[in-house]
Parts: structure tokens; C-alpha cells; sequence
């Protein structure tokens, strides 16, 4: 959860490129990341975003820098990581929430839904860092009082210049007291962790396109399309600040690597839809099981990819995935 005290941001009145946040603060036109508790992140190194602004009536455009290495979300196969793509979105939608629409920086913003399809040769690496931007339109913006509740956000992403992707966000936003009520007894950070499995072995790295066990998602079964979900919480990254369940971003990685493990040779996610039903708590085992659902010439396949825990749905992914040589 962030914190509610604001780390102040640069502010140039000579090159104003976007009105005043809910706080007061302006957008600048120096090049810096954009407040890590403005996209709920303790790193620094995990802020994506450079700066906002607002364009037409409901519409913003977020500008983003993805890194040339990163210690997760790196290069694989010359192509920059789709899932800096979501985690690019994940941090917009939050930074809008509380810049554009007033939601309290430690309002919990919870996601129904996420989808993306992209162009392939867009994620090529070059040897400087990729210019991003994230043009935004908000749709279907329901309020309690003058609290904004959810919000579905279309997205239209270039990279360089050049067309990269379409994507949408569904999220809600919730107050303190009522997650609480959400969470019950699991909203105690601490009685939450305190009860969390032990790590389970990793699949081999190679079998999901990673380098190290540390970054592997996937625990081997008796069966070659169902894992365990390995819940690392001292990962650095998909762990950058404690919670009280599982990721919703190592949910989206297990999907990915689900559908790796699922492809002889590497395989690029191309288009994916997660559908979020309900937490996955930290003190059970969550299962992840692909199954193919078509198959075409040229190799690529559509899959679906579950996770459960407790026997009932917490995820559903669709994903598109081709072959890269």
C-alpha cells in the first residue's frame, strides 16, 4: 500500500506541460520518474513512468521509459518484455487514479481486468533505452460520493514513434476501511506473511525462457500441464513492497510462463486477457493449469491458462502466443 506522504515532484513554470494533480503539483518538463507512491512502489528502480499530461476531454497521455536490461523484466530473444507492457499500464492506471481523479495515495486499486494486443517487431531492442506512451481514454467512470469506485481505461501504445499496441485496464478503488472489510483477518500484513507456504521447487528456468530459479513462477506436479504457483515473497521485484496476497503480476508471469512451458522453443505472448475473480491468499497453494485451445500453421497457438486455489477460480488468461526464432 503506499504511503500517504508525497515525495515532492519538480516543477518548471517555464515548461508547463499539464495542469495541477489533486495535490497541487504539476507535471515536469525535466526528464525524472514520476513519484514511486504515485504508481505504489518502494524501488525507485521500478518506476517506469517519466511524466503525464492531459489530452482531449477524459484522455491522457503517460510517457514511460523501458530500461535495455532489467534485473526481471529483461530482453529476451532481441525483444523487449510484453510485461513491461502491463506493468507500464498496472503503474498508469494508478498514477491517473490519484493525479487525474483525487483517489487517495493509500486507496488500494484492485484490477478486474487486463488486456493487451500487440506488434511484435515494436518490442525490438535498440541500443538506447525505448520512449513509450500511453495514450489513455477513461470510459464507464462510476462514483461513490466524489470517490471515484472503477474506472475501464482504453489504451493506445507506441513505442518510438511506431504503433506498438491496444490494451484496456478494468480496475476498482477502495478505502482503507472498506478493504479492510474485504480482507478480513488477511488485511494484518503481518498475520498474513507470518502464514505463508514455504517456496516450492522450481521447473527448470529454460523450460520458461528465465535464467535463475529465483525468477521461475512454476513448481512441477505429476502432470506436465499443471504447476504450483511458487509464492516468493523475497523476490525484489514482483515483491517490491509487502502485501497481504499474491500479486496480481506474478499471476499474469505464471500465465506466461504456463504457456512457454506449454510451446517447444521460445514463444512471444502476443495478445493476452486476464480475468481476476477473487485474492489468492499466501497461506495455500494456488495451482496453475494450460491447456491449448487451437493451434495454427504458422505455429502459433491460443491457450488458456487457469490458477487456482482452493478448487475455486482466481484467474482466467487467454493468451495468443507465436513462435520467435
Amino acid at each position: 500500500m503506499a504511503s500517504a506522504t508525497l515525495t515532492p515532484y519538480l516543477r518548471d513554470e517555464r515548461h508547463d506541460n499539464g495542469g495541477e494533480d489533486a495535490n497541487g503539483i504539476r507535471p515536469s518538463a525535466l526528464t525524472t520518474t514520476v513519484p514511486r507512491e504515485y504508481v505504489h512502489r518502494t524501488a525507485v528502480s521500478e518506476v517506469f513512468l517519466t511524466n503525464w499530461r492531459q489530452g482531449d476531454a477524459d484522455s491522457w497521455v503517460v510517457s514511460a521509459q523501458w530500461p535495455r536490461a532489467h534485473t526481471f523484466y529483461g530482453p529476451v530473444h532481441g525483444l523487449h518484455d510484453p510485461l513491461l507492457l502491463i506493468e507500464s499500464m498496472r503503474q498508469a492506471g494508478i498514477l491517473l487514479s490519484h493525479v487525474a481523479h483525487g483517489v487517495p495515495l493509500d486507496h488500494p486499486i484492485i484490477w478486474q481486468r487486463v488486456r493487451y494486443d500487440l506488434l511484435p517487431e515494436a518490442l525490438r531492442t535498440t541500443d538506447r533505452p525505448a520512449e513509450v506512451e500511453l495514450h489513455i481514454t477513461d470510459h464507464d467512470m462510476v462514483h461513490r460520493g466524489k470517490r471515484l469506485a472503477s474506472a475501464r481505461q482504453e489504451f493506445r501504445i507506441v513505442r518510438d514513434g511506431a504503433e506498438l499496441a491496444t490494451a484496456a485496464l478494468d480496475y476498482s478503488c477502495h478505502s482503507p476501511a472498506v478493504y479492510r472489510r474485504l480482507r478480513g483477518e488477511y488485511c494484518d500484513l503481518d498475520l498474513a506473511n507470518s502464514r505463508k507456504l514455504p517456496v516450492p521447487e522450481a521447473v527448470p528456468p529454460q523450460l520458461v525462457a528465465r535464467d535463475h530459479d529465483r525468477d521461475v513462477a512454476l513448481s512441477p506436479t505429476d502432470r506436465p500441464d499443471r504447476w504450483q504457483l511458487r509464492v516468493d515473497t523475497s523476490h525484489p521485484v514482483l515483491f517490491d513492497h509487502p502485501v497481504d496476497h499474491t500479486p496480481g503480476m506474478l499471476m499474469i508471469e505464471a500465465a506466461r510462463q504456463a504457456a512457454q512451458a506449454s510451446a517447444p522453443g521460445f514463444t512471444l505472448p502476443v495478445a493476452m486477457e486476464c480475468s481476476f475473480a477473487r485474492y489468492a491468499e499466501l497461506d495455500a497453494p494456488s495451482w496453475v493449469q494450460a491447456r491449448t485451445t487451437d493451434r495454427s500453421d504458422d505455429g502459433s497457438r491460443q491457450l488458456t491458462v487457469t490458477v487456482e486455489q482452493h478448487a475455486k477460480p482466481v484467474v482466467s488468461a487467454q493468451i495468443t502466443s507465436v513462435p520467435m526464432s
